[in-house]
């Protein structure tokens, strides 16, 4: 699963997207299924992955989890797609 994030600041706003590392480094800090996500996705799940992509993407981060919340002024998913997405079958040319 892929999502991209757009995430403002009181001194900017970006986009940032997952990835499978920031998937699973979700699932292991709140004890829970990816495919939990759809139905029950809050605003900590969301600030906790834009905090790892952002720590993955190379950009300036806060120390911590709790700094990098206290910045925020809001984050919103501007798209979502699966990580793997199966191609349609091939359609028989007559």
């Amino acid at each position: 699963m892929k999502l991209t994030l757009k995430v403002t600041t009181a001194d900017e706003t970006y986009e940032v997207v997952t990835n499978l590392a920031v998937i699973i480094a979700w699932e292991r800090k709140f004890k829970a299924k990816a495919s939990s996500l759809a139905a029950n996705i809050g605003m900590e799940d969301l600030a906790f992955m834009a905090y790892e992509a952002v720590k993955l993407s190379g950009r300036t981060y806060p120390a911590t989890f709790d700094s990098y919340i206290k910045a925020l002024d809001g984050i919103e998913v501007i798209s979502d797609e699966p990580a793997n997405p199966t191609e349609g079958a091939p359609t028989p040319v007559l």
